[in-house]
């Protein structure tokens, strides 16, 4: 791993509200808002664009939790910033703040944490025991 982040190293993530992001549970429409569970999955993403960077070709990160403090609602077609905040980096374990904004307006902060294995590693980890 290619330690070239250093704390305070940002990383942007730019996506519109999908109706795919909505809160939609077992098919059904809950809230027709930028659902937590889509927040979870675009936070993980904006701190893995760090590991990107980072891994050597035999590595390859993954995400290791995402804590997320949602404050105002997201709408279908607004554009979203998503912004990672290198917190630390220990070893081969990368932790970030992120933020999520809709123009102004701070609809999420959080925080999320990554490490970086070696992929044979991830084939015996992901492989299911008999």
């Amino acid at each position: 791993m290619k330690n070239i982040f250093k704390k305070g190293d940002k990383k942007t993530y730019q996506k519109t509200v999908e109706e795919s992001d909505q809160a939609i549970f077992h098919d059904k429409l809950l809230h027709p808002v930028y659902s937590t569970f889509a927040l979870a999955r675009d936070f993980e993403w904006s701190s893995r664009l760090f590991f990107i960077d980072m891994k050597d070709a035999d590595e390859e990160g993954v995400g290791t939790f995402v804590n997320i403090d949602h404050k105002s609602p997201a709408f279908v077609g607004e554009e979203i910033v998503i912004t990672a905040t290198v917190e630390s980096v220990n070893g081969m374990e990368l932790i970030c703040q992120i933020e999520a904004k809709a123009g102004n307006r701070v609809i999420a902060v959080g925080k999320t944490g990554q490490k970086m294995i070696k992929k044979d590693r991830l084939v015996t980890l992901f492989t299911r025991p008999d």
